[in-house]
């Protein structure tokens, strides 16, 4: 099974990470901000070099105005069409 962050899983997840991002009006500059990370956490996370885990996945959500559910469900939908 090839690494996580080399599945189409992982680019579906990223891009509505990016989605919810802009919705929100927000730069990656203060994503991570308000996460208490260092200015290049949101480039990482939305090029793919670092991975999140669940709780900071829930933490960006927050951020981001959107429900953790909210976006499974939303992936989920995605990925059955795919």
């Amino acid at each position: 099974m090839p690494k996580t962050i080399y599945r189409p899983e992982h680019a579906v997840l990223l891009s509505l990470l990016k989605k919810y991002r802009k919705a929100a009006g927000l730069t990656q500059v203060q994503c991570s901000q308000a996460l208490e990370r260092p200015q290049s956490f949101m480039s990482d996370v939305e090029s793919g070099t670092r991975r999140l885990d669940i709780v900071q996945l829930r933490d960006l959500c927050k951020v981001l105005g959107v429900g953790l559910q909210e976006l499974i469900a939303e992936f989920e939908k995605i990925l059955s069409k795919g």
